[in-house]
């Protein structure tokens, strides 16, 4: 059995720690006896869907966010966008989670328009949200992460939140929650790297691209014991911190 990891932008889009979730993934599948291929595809690269089972979108300053989005107009977002549709688990964290929305407004200048796959819209926000996160979900259990971000997100009625937030400033510091999730893709503000401190979501994501292409699939288990110690241990701080 085999899994093709496509890193979207890998060049571009890869600020605080992103990297860490491609070599979560890698890592994981590998020590399950998977055989991994992980490759980037940058700007002016095309995107073929049949060519991955999984991808993932980091973010990045506001200059490459400005060639990406650029990038990502026609053909290349079309294929991302129908890849999404039809189920490829897709995780995109902070400019990759905006540019898969609609838009993402700032100050000033025009709108930058994103492929539209989720139906959430971003703004420049005035203040910047930096700290520890705790998620509470409905079925992946408590995610933590480090958000590091001024910009602000709004759910359409097309997709639901990722979770609630317990500490934290989630997609906009108003409503509570954080990320959003479509089918088999998730966004969200979530740096760390996520993955390394979250494997029951690395796992889902790798569950998720083998049964799309293999057929039910079922993960043997590993021994988390430190991926446990740092996730409990970003829940420790960060409850601390808030009192």
């Amino acid at each position: 059995m085999d899994l093709r990891i496509g890193w979207l932008y890998g060049q571009e889009m890869n600020i605080y720690g992103d990297r860490g979730n491609v070599m979560a993934l890698v890592r994981r599948a590998e020590w399950r006896g998977i055989d991994v291929q992980a490759a980037t595809v940058g700007l002016g690269e095309p995107l073929d869907p049949d060519a991955w089972d999984l991808l993932f979108w980091g973010g990045g300053q506001d200059r490459e966010q400005i060639a990406v989005s650029h990038d990502m107009q026609g053909d290349k977002g079309a294929a991302l966008k129908q890849a999404i549709e039809d189920g490829m688990p897709v995780l995109a964290v902070c400019g990759g989670y905006q540019l898969l929305g609609r838009y993402y407004r700032p100050f000033d200048g025009d709108d930058l328009p994103g492929i539209g796959a989720l139906d959430v819209v971003s703004e420049a926000g005035h203040e910047r949200f930096i700290g520890n996160v705790v998620v509470d979900t409905d079925d992946l259990g408590t995610l933590v992460g480090f958000e590091n971000h001024s910009g602000k997100t709004f759910l359409g009625e097309g997709v639901r939140p990722l979770g609630s937030v317990r500490v934290g400033r989630g997609n906009n510091g108003q409503d509570g929650f954080e990320g959003a999730r479509y089918r088999n893709t998730i966004g969200c503000y979530l740096h760390g790297a996520l993955l390394p401190k979250n494997p029951t979501l690395a796992d889902w994501l790798i569950e998720r691209a083998l049964e799309r292409r293999h057929g039910p699939a079922s993960l043997a288990a590993l021994d988390d014991t430190f991926e446990r110690q740092a996730h409990d241990g970003v829940i420790e701080r960060a409850i601390a911190l808030r009192r």
